[in-house]
Formats: C-alpha cells, structure tokens, sequence
C-alpha cells in the first residue's frame, strides 16, 4: 500500500465518525420533541424527609398512615418522569393543628395544587391552590381522604381521576401538542426540577453526547494531522 493511500485512511475514519456521531446526535435531540404530552392530576406522596415522591399506587388503593401528606397536582406532562410537583410548602403539623386525632380515625395532610394556566383547559382559569386536613377511617383510602376535603370529584370508567373541585370542568388525561409546561413553572420550581433529574426533556444527555462528539472528532482530525506530518 502506498504512503498517500496510509494517510488517507485516518481521515476518511474521522469524517465517518463525525458523521455518525451527528446523526445520534440530532436523532436523541428530536426524539424529546415527539415524545407526547397529557393533562391530567398526578398523585404525589411526602417522604420522610418532606421531599415529594411520584406515588408508585393509585389513591383509590394507597392507604395512608395518620400524620402523611399527599398532593395532587394537575399539569401537562408526558410521563412520571417528567411530572411537575406540588408547589408551596406541606406541613403536617400546619395543616392538620386545628383537627383533633384519636377516635380509631386518622387524620391527612392534602394539598392540591391546580396548576398554572399555562396547563390549563381552554377557557378555564386554574383554583388557588390549597390545603386541608381530612379526618377519615383507619383503612381509609388516599381517594377518601381527598373526598373528605376536596369534593366534588370526578372519575372515568377506568377509575382515573378527572376532577378535583369540580376542575377542570370536562376532559380526563387528554393528550395534548407542542405543551411545554416548564414555561410555566417558577425559578424555583424548575431548579427543583433540575436538580432531581426529574425533568424528563433530555437536555442534559444530549449536551453531554454532544460534547463527547466533539472532543472524538477533534482527536480523531488532531490524529490525522500528526499523521500527514510524520509521512
């Protein structure tokens, strides 16, 4: 083999990897943007740390203890991963001081947060959010603690929460186009986010394998350049 022929071998390698490394670039970019977007209440539980955690149960089966805190929050999201969380402050013993225990009944934190309205239905303005202290059975439900506080409800045939308080007036986890719901969310609501990797846009991944391209592109043509000088 011929030394021109050595040299062109490094570069036709690096401009195939770039070319690779483009496409898997722009295909993991694009692929967020097709991901679809729902509007629906998200069902979230208090760790016990006060940090809110997507609940892994439905609130018609979840059986809180006494002294828990749930929340409800509607947004448009397209998944748990990428669901928005209550907003504000949750303490149990600030909801529930004025609600006496005892009796063989236990007492819940519940706080809905109706979201912004940006995720709102057309032609509907989202409730202030709120909180209050539900007084139900030892074995009841989260979904009996939220009737006892947050009436009236609204259910599908499939058991999906619809509507709390009556909100939104119509439609049940409708899918939804070109939403972005972080638009919405505060400074501090979307830091949270962020921190928790619970932001689900795939930002951060496609920087990072757009970096890593860039740097092997550089080598690989870096490498090449060594090569044409030693020949």
């Amino acid at each position: 083999m011929s030394p021109r022929r050595r040299g062109r071998g490094p570069r036709t390698a690096a401009a195939a990897l770039a070319s690779l490394l483009t496409v898997l670039v722009a295909l993991l970019a694009a692929g967020p943007a097709g991901a679809a977007d729902y509007r629906y209440w998200s069902f979230w539980q208090q760790d016990e740390g006060g940090a809110w955690v997507y609940a892994t149960q439905g609130p018609s089966v979840a059986r809180p203890d006494d002294g828990d805190v749930v929340g409800f929050r509607f947004a448009v999201s397209a998944d748990s991963g990428s669901a928005v969380k209550p907003r504000g402050a949750a303490d149990f013993d600030a909801i529930c001081a004025d609600t006496p225990g005892g009796d063989g009944r236990k007492r819940i934190a519940v706080v809905v947060d109706f979201g912004t309205p940006g995720d709102a239905p057309a032609g509907q303005t989202p409730p202030r959010a709120r909180t209050a202290c539900a007084r139900i059975g030892s074995d009841g439900t989260t979904a009996d603690a939220l009737a006892a506080v947050a009436e009236p409800l609204r259910y599908n045939s499939d058991a999906l929460l619809c509507a709390i308080s009556g909100y939104p007036r119509s439609g049940c986890g409708e899918q939804v186009s070109g939403k972005d719901s972080a638009g919405e969310q505060s400074a501090d609501e979307r830091d949270s986010t962020a921190a928790d990797g619970s932001g689900g846009g795939g930002g951060p991944a496609v920087g990072l394998l757009a970096g890593v391209a860039a740097v092997v592109v550089l080598g690989a043509a870096a490498f090449w350049q060594a090569r044409r000088r030693r020949g």
